[in-house]
């Protein structure tokens, strides 16, 4: 059996496969188009670990992705690939709209054609786990409660759209084609190999190296922080226990379930 690993170069997606092949021995291909966020580097720790294969790819190669689904057979997709910056969003929403949209829609078409060939059993245990933000809510009010899976997504950057439609696309994937895709939606990260624009490593270096710090506004914002490692839990949670068609609320706020981290 083998995982697929969409974005698998990029801060989740590293963290993801290292933290996997640390405890299971079930292979995983990596699949990064290594943009400015993706670093082989990240994954050197696996050179030469016949349980780890690295593919330059991108999700938007059709070609590519039917080749490595029929060569590799994988038991579950696990997508993190995308374009994750609100400030490059807003600059340059065109490529925000080509890979966390256009390039979901094409992966799922062909995961479910590889779904299609797969025998009873195996068709029965496959798994395309679309990895989301909680930034598709939108913003929190000073006075709300954190976010769940019931509020509804009000995206307002389009960063943030191009994610809640790349996750309604996994939803009508399970509901019009029986694709058996789950949703899980993280709050923030923070841990190793995070690309230096983003807040917690952006406000280190600065103060390192004697310079402002950055604040948004007013600087008054509620965010909830969660360490990468607490996110790959849940998601080996999700994809060993998760149900096909669910949305699963990473962080403050997340519904209580059975599933075991």
């Amino acid at each position: 059996m083998t995982l697929l690993v969409t974005g698998g170069a990029g801060f989740v997606g590293s963290n993801f496969v290292l933290g996997w092949l640390a405890r299971h021995d079930e292979p995983v291909v990596t699949l990064d188009a290594l943009t400015y966020a993706g670093n082989r580097d990240n994954l050197a720790a696996l050179d030469g670990d016949a349980r780890h294969g690295f593919v330059h790819g991108d999700v938007l190669d059709a070609g590519l992705l039917a080749r490595l689904l029929g060569a590799h057979r994988p038991r579950a997709v696990l997508h993190f690939a995308a374009e994750s910056h609100v400030d490059r969003s807003i600059h340059g929403p065109a490529a925000f709209v080509r890979t966390n949209v256009d390039g979901t829609q094409v992966l799922l078409e062909a995961a479910r054609a590889h779904w299609q060939t797969l025998p009873g059993a195996e068709r029965d245990t496959f798994r395309f786990v679309q990895v989301s933000t909680d930034e598709v809510y939108g913003s929190l009010g000073a006075d709300e409660p954190p976010f769940t899976e019931a509020r509804p997504v009000a995206p307002a950057n389009p960063y943030r759209a191009s994610k809640a439609g790349a996750d309604h696309l996994a939803m009508a994937w399970h509901h019009t084609y029986g694709l058996p895709t789950i949703v899980t939606r993280c709050g923030n990260n923070h841990g190793p190999f995070q690309f230096p624009e983003k807040l917690v490593p952006l406000v280190i270096l600065n103060a390192l190296a004697g310079r402002p710090l950055p604040l948004y506004g007013d600087g008054l914002q509620r965010r909830d922080w969660i360490h990468v490692d607490d996110h790959c839990a849940a998601l080996r949670a999700v994809l060993a226990g998760g149900v096909p068609g669910r949305c699963y609320h990473v962080g403050a706020g997340a519904e209580r379930s059975n599933l075991e981290l």
